[in-house]
């Protein structure tokens, strides 16, 4: 691989394990305006700026790119769908515009590409059922336009946050200790994994010839009672929240949502489940 790897969005869940899993080997870039003090010595990105990308690509001519920015906020998205799009599409297809010929483009997507109840691989048709899951459809038809490019969906990842307050078990951790309430999901399922084995995986993907869209499975598929009650106990915590359905929420959940993949060998054997495996937080 010619060149260094770069990492666009190493503030994400995904990207900040990524980032400290691989510190030899990545150059990170955060989002800009976060000012969590374990990643403030890493640049920002200014993806709202055509010269700033290519100025970047320009001096640092990558071999790889790992992308995992995107605003994850399923209810900001849909409060604020213009924003939604200009941070998870235009921003994508500015990098895409700018990318030199010799990079390679990994992009991380979301299980939220999909929203009705299934099982889902590779050439499942995308339904997305929030503004947040369009976006990332929209996102993964520009990168799949670059030749030799990869679109890794991936499911939840549990662990711990930049800022110990983001990501699923950091917010059960932040809520609990501070007393504040917790409200449950019961019939929203996802194929769910620990973000350290997850980033390792995204890694060896990104460093294959794999292309196309590939899918990262579970062994199964967890209900969100489930995995609450499960971290809660780990913790160490009374599993005290209340549990409402998704249809009674303002802003849509995905239901019973379960990642497969039509493609077997090493890299696409299912991660553990976080119900059955440990890993480190």
């Amino acid at each position: 691989m010619i060149g260094p790897t770069l990492l666009f969005g190493a503030s994400s869940m995904l990207g900040y394990h990524l980032a400290t899993l691989f510190p030899g080997s990545i150059r990170p870039f955060i989002s800009p305006g976060n000012r969590a003090k374990s990643v403030c010595h890493w640049p920002s990105l200014k993806l709202d700026d055509t010269h700033w990308i290519e100025g970047i690509f320009h001096q640092i001519q990558p071999g790889l790119l790992l992308y995992c920015h995107a605003v994850c906020d399923v209810t900001k998205c849909e409060l604020n769908p213009e924003w939604a799009y200009e941070i998870n599409v235009q921003q994508v297809k500015r990098v895409v515009a700018a990318l030199p010929e010799h990079t390679r483009l990994v992009y991380v997507s979301s299980d939220h590409v999909f929203g009705g109840d299934g099982v889902y691989h590779e050439e499942s048709t995308p339904c997305p059922i929030s503004v947040y899951g369009r976006t990332r459809v929209e996102a993964e038809r520009c990168v799949l336009q670059q030749s030799e490019s990869l679109v890794i969906r991936a499911g939840l990842g549990i662990g711990a946050s930049l800022d110990g307050r983001t990501g699923h078990w950091d917010w059960l951790r932040y809520r609990s200790q501070q007393n504040l309430p917790i409200t449950i999901i019961e019939d929203e399922f996802r194929s769910t994994v620990w973000i350290s084995e997850l980033a390792q995986r995204v890694m060896a993907l990104a460093d294959s010839s794999e292309t196309g869209i590939r899918h990262l499975s579970a062994t199964c598929a967890i209900s969100r009672v489930e995995l609450a009650h499960y971290l809660m106990k780990k913790m160490g915590k009374m599993a005290t929240f209340t549990i409402e359905s998704r249809h009674q929420q303002n802003v849509p959940h995905i239901g019973r949502v379960e990642l497969d993949s039509m493609y077997r060998g090493e890299l696409f054997t299912p991660l553990s489940s976080v119900l059955e495996g440990d890993a480190i937080i």
